[in-house]
């Protein structure tokens, strides 16, 4: 089986390092797996996107036109990825920055305000996990313990202080997503 996800917002947002983590966790887990970054010239507040392909055989090709999951950090990605989901995935929409809701009725959504759900926990730079603990809620193409083995044995030195943050993150992320997932209609 073969999983794609996209995972879109603002550089400085932990765009690519939520995807390279879960790249990390695919690859420790003994799975198959790509992940491409792409990103503004930009440091901070360009576009910054990254497609990972999670499978059980080798990956023939890592362009997605549709996947399955998506995580959308603000409103532009929303804009432009809404519509490339395939039809019965999963589009995780940080609330706290987009202000409309999803058009689509055959896709499961979450709209989870990321950002104040990360702040409550102690670390507005914690939103990126607390969305990918809603994606993996949703779309459990890992279980959020191999996240949390990835995040010890790939996060440097100077931040493995925030590694209980980070599983508190991915979990209450996971149980928003249980909570108040939008159904297929």
């Amino acid at each position: 089986m073969q999983t794609e996800i996209i995972i879109a917002g603002f550089g400085g947002q932990g765009i690519l390092f939520a995807g390279q983590l879960m790249a990390y966790a695919a690859m420790d887990s003994g799975k198959e797996v790509t992940w491409i970054p792409s990103y503004g010239p930009e440091m901070r507040g360009g576009t910054a996107n990254c497609t990972v392909v999670v499978a059980d055989e080798e990956i023939g090709a890592a362009t997605v036109r549709n996947p399955r999951g998506v995580m959308v950090f603000n409103l532009p990605s929303f804009d432009k990825y809404e519509s490339q989901v395939k039809q019965g995935g999963v589009l995780i929409v940080n609330r706290s920055l987009v202000d409309r809701d999803v058009a689509r009725a055959d896709i499961h959504a979450v709209m989870i305000p990321a950002n104040e759900i990360a702040e409550a926990i102690g670390d507005r730079r914690l939103t990126n996990m607390v969305m990918l603990g809603a994606l993996l809620e949703m779309l459990p193409v890992l279980p959020i313990e191999a996240i949390e083995l990835a995040l010890k044995a790939h996060l440097p030195e100077r931040h493995r202080r925030l590694l209980p943050l980070n599983s508190k993150a991915l979990r209450e992320g996971a149980e928003f997503a249980r909570r108040e997932a939008i159904p297929i209609a």
